[in-house]
């Protein structure tokens, strides 16, 4: 509830490791995760504080990795007394068809998906689409 200064680290996300694979099966099924991934083979699951910082398409925060593989949540800009903390997901490597993202900033893109999430779907939809369309010729 006070003023945080640009450049403050916020808060650790922290929580217990695990390979991928482990969070698959302990998440099978589920709707709702706190994972944030860690490289390409770990994610931390992050049931702690820092689950509470949204999503915002336009954030006052970002994360950050340190050498030794902890993850923190810091100000990029200085926000005000009351301000809601919020960082990009940057979601990657999901099932779902859609992450939406409902923020209301000004420059909302739509999804809570990273832009190299996006253009790899839809690459993959364009691919798709083609081979359809290919396969429609053939008959």
């Amino acid at each position: 509830m006070r003023p945080i200064k640009r450049g403050v680290r916020i808060i650790e996300y922290d929580g217990p490791r695990l390979s991928k694979e482990e969070a698959d099966l302990r998440y099978e099924g589920r709707c709702v995760t706190y994972l944030f991934a860690c490289g390409e083979k770990e994610v931390i699951d992050g049931f702690g504080t820092a689950m509470f910082l949204n999503h915002c398409c336009d954030p006052n925060c970002e994360t950050e990795q340190d050498e030794d593989g902890r993850v923190y949540v810091c100000s990029i800009r200085d926000i005000a007394a009351g301000e809601e903390l919020t960082y990009e997901y940057n979601l990657h490597d999901s099932d779902d068809d859609a992450q939406d993202c409902y923020c209301g900033a000004a420059k909302c893109r739509g999804t809570m998906f990273s832009e190299d999430e996006v253009k790899r779907r839809a690459r993959k939809a364009k691919g798709g689409a083609a081979q359809k369309s290919s396969a429609k010729r053939g008959r």
